[in-house]
């Protein structure tokens, strides 16, 4: 074949350079057009466009090996694609993914990786050996011949004009292409310019929120002596494995025998992941004002405010989030290292409260709960279903990794317990509110879904566990707050209204504090709107229309959840 023909320089194995090349960074774009819900033109115009273009940068210059090495970040954004293929089952790599590789630590990251490494292997074996070559023919000087070059040239730009024409054409149809929402890898690209926004916010946070004020109010308060709240933020606990809401497995024998909780069954988080769901649960913004969250404070200010002493405990690590800079606001901020068990958090709570009986205390324990690895995340005392001891991501280990979840489940329990235990045991008023940030993909079913934070969301990840608990002492000042929290326990709310909650629990007022959004106000107004932020900050209303697979209506109905049309 002329395409083949030996010329100067090693023109063959410039050629077949090139050839493969293109065709490891078409492997995403190939693997989107199946998985992805876009419109048929759509996908093939993508294609298309990536094809034609990956061809013209590559042949561009008479030595193809130097463009391959220029063009290698865009391998690396391949890869990445088809890592968390691998790991979703579809969608690009949102501005999350890349917000996440900013704001976890290397221990977490870590773990997942080296879970991953069916995955790491494929791509390592797909893109790596391409570079490797490269170099080889940059020494060798090999070039591609000038009458393919010209060839490869002109057919690169017939089918991106091609793939241009299919975008075209369908945008006019539906109003408005989305190429940068379907097109690999400008979807990707565009993700990474949302990600550097939102981390341009976060570093400007001090400076922006620095002359706000909850304005807060004298707080009602019944009685004497200190009080003391406790608002307990989880780590990626779904509802659907809790004992308390149907799951068929003891996972919370404690809580299930605990007086004065009241269960909140119908919590939708507002975000899949953390970097974004925990400010939310700190702030009082909602979904649909997420834009005002680098403009006001957090729950530790607003207690501040109220004359508590304020301590944020955490079992996380400072990654320089938004998190961080809202616990920062608290008077005593404690971050805790390895091992990361939850039951330290209690340790240091029982030596504040124990050292200071002079002020009223807020203390947030910030947990790492059900967070992946999960097996290491409970003692081995807490190993009670098993087997849980293979943690590679592969749906042929889903019976080991609901085994080890569960088992965190069952640790969190205790932890919990526990905490209820000793705030009990305190002669004072108390309350604690929990509630998880995020819930978790267990590959529940055929879909092959795992872990959080993926571009679109399902059942398992949105509908979270949260409880409110009452002292005795508590009960006995307050009663009607206790009333309304079992009379709301069903009202179906988002991860909005603890904030809320949290400032009513104590008798906190402000501007900023919604009656009619706490779960322990007479107040309180049911609304059946509930949104979640997608990978672009965007608010989705949790509804039939929103796009959730069957999978997840059935999950839904069966919990009682009723999703408006």
């Amino acid at each position: 074949m002329r395409l083949f023909r030996r010329g100067c320089n090693g023109g063959v194995s410039a050629v077949w350079l090139l050839t493969l090349w293109v065709a490891v960074l078409l492997l995403p774009c190939a693997v989107l057009a199946f998985t992805e819900p876009w419109p048929v033109l759509s996908k093939a115009g993508g294609v298309l466009i990536a094809g034609g273009v990956c061809l013209l940068l590559t042949a561009a210059p008479r030595r193809t090996a130097a463009a391959v090495l220029a063009m290698t970040p865009l391998a690396v954004l391949c890869a990445v694609q088809i890592v968390l293929l691998f790991l979703y089952g579809g969608s690009v790599i949102a501005s999350d993914m890349f917000i996440n590789m900013m704001t976890t630590n290397r221990g977490e990251a870590g773990e997942v990786l080296h879970n991953l490494w069916p995955a790491i292997i494929f791509v390592c074996l797909v893109y790596l050996p391409l570079p490797v070559w490269a170099v080889w023919q940059l020494h060798r000087g090999c070039t591609i011949p000038r009458n393919v070059r010209r060839q490869v040239l002109r057919a690169g730009a017939v089918i991106a004009a091609a793939g241009l024409t299919l975008l075209t054409f369908e945008g006019r149809r539906r109003g408005g292409a989305a190429v940068a929402d379907e097109v690999f890898p400008v979807n990707a690209v565009c993700n990474i310019g949302y990600a550097a926004m939102w981390g341009s916010r976060v570093r400007g946070y001090e400076s922006s929120s620095e002359r706000f004020s909850f304005h807060a109010l004298p707080r009602e308060r019944r009685g004497e002596g200190r009080e003391i709240y406790v608002y307990v933020i989880g780590e990626a606990s779904r509802a659907a494995n809790w004992q308390l809401y149907g799951y068929g497995r003891k996972t919370n024998p404690r809580l299930a025998e605990r007086q004065g909780l009241t269960l909140f069954r119908n919590v939708t988080t507002q975000s899949n992941a953390t970097h974004k769901s925990v400010p939310m649960l700190l702030s009082p913004v909602s979904t649909l004002q997420q834009y005002n969250l680098y403009y006001l404070k957090g729950l530790p200010s607003l207690f501040g405010e109220s004359g508590f002493r304020t301590c944020f405990l955490s079992n996380q690590s400072p990654q320089g989030a938004m998190v961080d800079k809202l616990a920062g606001q608290a008077d005593e901020v404690v971050y805790i290292g390895a091992p990361r068990r939850d039951d330290r958090l209690l340790a240091l709570m029982r030596g504040i409260v124990e050292t200071d009986d002079q002020h009223d205390l807020f203390i947030v324990l910030h947990c790492y709960g059900s967070h992946y690895s999960y097996n290491q995340r409970y003692p081995q005392e807490f190993a009670l279903f098993g087997p849980d001891d293979d943690m590679t991501i592969d749906i042929r280990n889903a019976d080991r990794l609901r085994n080890a979840y569960d088992n965190t489940i069952l640790y969190t329990d205790r932890f919990l317990d526990e905490v209820l235990e000793y705030l009990s045991s305190q002669p004072c008023a108390s309350a604690l509110l929990y509630c998880s940030d995020h819930g978790e993909d267990l590959f529940d079913d055929a879909r092959g879904r795992f872990l959080h934070a993926s571009p679109s969301v399902s059942y398992y990840q949105l509908h979270v566990p949260s409880f409110a608990w009452f002292s005795d002492e508590y009960a006995r000042r307050y009663p009607e707050r206790c009333r309304a929290a079992a009379a709301h326990a069903s009202s179906p709310v988002s991860t909005h209204a603890m904030f809320h909650t949290m400032a009513d629990m104590a008798g906190i007022r402000s501007p900023f504090v919604e009656a009619g959004v706490s779960l322990v106000n007479g107040a309180f107004r049911e609304n059946a709107e509930r949104y979640y932020l997608d990978d672009r900050n965007r608010a989705v209303r949790v509804c039939r229309r929103s796009g959730f697979a069957d999978e997840d209506c059935r999950e839904f109905r069966r919990r009682g959840i009723v999703l408006p049309e």
